[in-house]
This record gives structure tokens, sequence and C-alpha cells, in this order.
């Protein structure tokens, strides 16, 4: 089984003569048409609202396409809330979901007058102490245990750094409301990269549960509930990907069954999803640069981990596609590695594959989320390009690639 590239190798050829490899590509057709989706998913929920989660792919100029698409963003740094501001978000339209928090980046968020969600009890105090107690304000829930669906044990909760037990959300309720908080929101993630339907509505009828015990427990008006992230997608061929109109159908089903019966059916539904918005419309594009015969079969891209971290860093499969011979036997065994001193810097390890020769254009797949995002310089090596291919079929170039001048920048030499 295979993959298809969104873009074609004559499209590519055309634009390597203008942006020389390795760069990141991302398709706005997809984008914006996978956005549309979502939010049709959830239709049904007055209060909706996508929070694009700007860890995964912080580009302006994709932020910029979830904001005419309706969307907000999930912040959880200093500097991605200063992205936001300057892209024209403000307000409710940014969430800032941060742990270990430095009181600038509170100070920061209450200035843009950001959603803020609490990841702990004692934060609380320390937000009253450098900033001041907003009128609306979330915290996250993390039930602990581990969290399954079915007999798959899909992730464990209990061992994250994440979140507040379920003792510490009512005391956290009942303090907040003392300092004149008028407005809760709730928010949990349980699981990463979920490629099941009965993900989100299982996450939606636990917390829909506990926010109809922390109304009955404190009186609070809780305005929104936040799904967080976790929808994922299929990396590899043989999976079947989400169908949001299914998993939309499915919180709302649970929706109906807790919290209308509890007079809580004015409370907004949110997400903050990443992965799911992004990672199939963006691609690596390298090309192959080396070949190696020793006690095993190499193919050395002009890529790296500095371009791609996932597969080096988690083991994690990415699709490979060797532009213009799609059609070709996959009866090669090939390690796909970069030129990194690390010897995980390998995009594929025994990957079948056509004959690749030198030259040969290499396309790497569902790199739009936590793809370029997860860069960084170790040997000295630079960050590449990020190129948008445009609803015409036009590119832009959205990011330039760092030359050793951005890389000498910071130091007096």
């Amino acid at each position: 089984m295979s993959k298809k590239p969104f873009v074609t190798k004559e499209q590519l050829e055309e634009i390597i003569k203008e942006y020389p490899t390795p760069f990141h590509i991302y398709d706005e057709k997809g984008i914006r048409e996978n956005a549309r989706k979502l939010n049709q998913a959830f239709a049904w929920n007055k209060g909706f609202k996508e929070y694009f989660a700007v860890k995964a792919t912080p580009n302006p100029e994709i932020l910029k396409i979830f904001k005419e698409e309706g969307c907000g963003l999930d912040c959880s740094s200093l500097t991605e809330l200063m992205m936001s501001d300057r892209c024209g978000f403000k307000g409710e339209e940014i969430m800032f979901s941060s742990n270990d928090t430095p009181a600038n980046e509170f100070q920061y968020a209450r200035k843009i007058n950001a959603t803020i969600n609490l990841d702990d009890i004692t934060h609380i105090d320390f937000l009253k102490e450098v900033a001041d107690i907003p009128e609306t304000i979330s915290c996250r829930y993390n039930p602990g245990g581990t969290f399954s669906l079915g007999t798959t044990i899909m992730d464990n909760p209990g061992d994250s750094k994440y979140g507040l037990t379920r003792a510490q959300m009512t005391e956290a309720f009942l303090k907040l409301k003392e300092l004149g908080v008028k407005e809760f929101g709730m928010h949990s993630f349980l699981a990463s990269n979920t490629v099941n339907n009965e993900y989100y509505p299982t996450l939606a009828k636990i917390l829909f549960k506990v926010a109809v015990e922390l109304k009955e427990e404190t009186g609070v008006h809780i305005k929104f509930i936040n799904l967080s992230g976790g929808v994922g997608i299929p990396y590899t061929p043989d999976q079947k990907p989400n169908d949001i109109s299914i998993i939309g159908e499915g919180v709302r089903k649970a929706y109906e069954e807790v919290l209308v019966p509890a007079g809580m059916g004015d409370v907004a539904i949110y997400t903050e999803l990443g992965r799911f918005m992004l990672g199939p419309y963006g691609h690596l594009v390298s090309t192959a640069i080396h070949e190696k015969h020793t006690y095993k079969e190499y193919i050395g891209l002009d890529s790296s981990a500095v371009d791609l971290l996932r597969p080096a860093m988690y083991g994690a499969y990415h699709h490979i596609t060797v532009m213009g011979k799609e059609n070709k036997p996959c009866d090669h065994l090939y390690d796909v590695t970069g030129s990194l001193c690390e010897n995980n810097d390998k995009f594929a390890i025994d990957r079948k594959l056509p004959k690749i020769d030198k030259g040969d254009i290499i396309v790497i797949h569902d790199t739009g989320a936590h793809g370029f995002a997860m860069g960084y310089n170790y040997n000295g090596k630079l960050k590449s390009a990020e190129i948008l291919l445009q609803e015409d079929g036009t590119v832009r170039k959205i990011r330039r690639a760092e030359t050793p001048e951005d890389y000498f920048a910071t130091l007096d030499i």
C-alpha cells in the first residue's frame, strides 16, 4: 500500500529551481477543507471552537489560514502567545495551556486577555501573586490511572505530569469562585494520536460527567469543556483515518445524554487539535545525495533529524515516496538517513522502496504537524525553508531557510 503526495514530481522540479531542498511544503487547499469538515462536524454545538495547537506548526501564514477558517489558537509559551497576538488573534481566540509556567508568561497572557488553562492547583496562588485572577478561567483535569478503549490501553494519564486530580478540581473551582471567577472551563488530554473514532466521544463522556458533578458540588457555571487534542492521523498507509463527522456525532450523543439533562445544554465544546488539522497536509521534500553499501544499504538525504525529529526521537513511521517511481516495485531494502553525527538520524530502517538513485526527489509524508516545529541546530545544521502550495497551484515561501549568519546571531565572535 502507498500514500499519494499532494504535489507532483513536475511541480517539485519547478519549485526546486527556486527553493533548493530540503524544505517543508504545505497544502493550503487540504488544510482549509479539513478545517471546514471539523467545523461542520461540531456545528450542532453553538459555541464550538477549534483552537489550533501552535506548537504543531508555528508559522504565521499557517495561523492566518486557520483564523480565516474561524479557528482560535492554543498556546503553551510566551513566544507562541506573542505570535498569536501579532497575527491578529485576540482575547477569547487564544487559549493558554501551559505547565511549569514562568511569571512573565502568565503576565503576558493576562495582558492580551487570553483564556488561561491552569495545569496545577498551586498555580492559583501563583497567578494571583504575579498577575490577577480573571473572571473566566479553566482547569486541566487528569483522572489518573490508565485510559482504555475496550480492551486496548491507549495511554497512561497517571504517569503524565499534566493536570489536577479529581479532588483538586473541586477544591480549585471553589477557591477560584471565592476569588471572583464567574465562568469556568474544563480541559483534559488522555491519549496521543489516536486513530479511533471512539476516543473523543469516550473522553467527552468522562469530562461531561465530571462537569455535572463539579456544578453540583460547587455551584459554578461551566462555560466550556475543552476536549484538547489526541485525534490522530494514519501515518502508515494501512491505517484507516478518523472520520471527524462520526466523531462529532459521538460527542453530540454524549452531550445530549449527560449534559442536557443536567441543565448544562449551554456548554461550549472546544478542541485543540494540531496533528489532525495539519499533519497530512505537509511533506518534507529532500534529494537523495549519497548511497552507501556496507553491512546494509543506505540512502543519504540532504535533510536530517534537524528537519524531522520524530523518527529519531520516537522511532516514528513516516511514509516515503520516491517521486517518479511510484509504480516501480519496492524491491530494495534501505536505511534512509540524514547526516547528523548520531546513529538514530534515520528516516526509515529496513524500508522496502524502489531503487533510489542519486538526484531522486524524496517526499516524506505527514510532516505538517510536529515536523519543522521540532527542529533544532545540532551539529550546526540549519533549519529548512517552509513553502505554501496555494489553492491556485502557485507556491509562496512562508519561511526562508536559515543561514550561517542566523546561527551565529546570538554569539559574540
